[in-house]
């Protein structure tokens, strides 16, 4: 049976677990990064805001009460449906769904709302890109950071006894700071064995990038930044 390394934070580890079961799949769940919540000041927002963003679940459910009843009466456009499901449990009436896609809701959100101020709830760990295309576009933006992404280390025993000391098939990355964590840790002595041959699933390109293949790790990048593609590519494995 498949070996799959899960690396992502709780909860989604435990979910992406269930799933690969689903599949026939052996999962492993290390998370390799944790969330944090951080405070958020609702009355720092502005008072011009038209709409909402969000690009990540856990940006709604880290967001405080205050936070939400503060916000809930804006539309709120989330990237995807992982993201839109948080935003409607966490009280936000108004949600647009996106593709999945960060770019295209930036695309989507400049073309609605030029020259109009928008708040973003987002992690202190994230990828600047989305800003800079809304704020390029004309969008002012109003980040407010409801948690954070830290780093979650493992001694060596310890990893060795949850895999078994047995290699491990696969692992799947969904984020770049997971994939230069995962980097570091299949570099240690004394974990090198079990990750010899092991294959390497990234969630997008920016992520894949984040792993060196120097050493000429197999690597591959689902079609869409989203869990169904990556897991699809684990269906056609040998």
């Amino acid at each position: 049976m498949l070996r799959v390394l899960v690396t992502r934070p709780e909860p989604g580890a435990s979910r992406t677990a269930r799933r690969l079961q689903d599949m026939g799949l052996q999962p492993v769940v290390l998370p390799l990064t944790e969330t944090v919540a951080l405070p958020a000041d609702a009355g720092l927002f502005p008072d011009d805001a038209v709409a909402i963003a969000v690009t990540s679940a856990n940006a709604v459910r880290h967001a405080s009460k205050e936070v939400i009843a503060a916000l809930a009466a804006l539309p709120c456009h989330a990237v995807g449906a992982r993201t839109a499901e948080a935003a409607r449990k966490m009280g936000f009436s108004a949600v647009i769904e996106g593709s999945g896609d960060a770019e295209a809701l930036s695309e989507s959100i400049a073309a609605a709302f030029p020259g109009k101020a928008i708040v973003y709830l987002c992690g202190r760990v994230r990828f600047p890109v989305f800003e800079q295309r809304l704020q390029a576009a004309g969008v002012q933006v109003s980040a407010v950071e409801t948690y954070d992404t830290l780093p979650v280390r493992y001694s060596d025993e310890t990893i060795l006894a949850l895999l078994s000391s047995q290699p491990v098939d696969a692992v799947l990355l969904y984020s770049a700071k997971v994939a230069a964590a995962m980097q570091l840790m299949a570099d240690r002595p004394a974990l090198q064995r079990v990750f010899e041959k092991t294959r390497f699933f990234a969630l997008s390109a920016r992520i894949a990038a984040a792993l060196d293949d120097s050493a000429g790790k197999a690597i591959r990048i689902a079609a869409q930044p989203d869990e169904e593609a990556l897991l699809a590519l684990l269906r056609v494995l040998p």
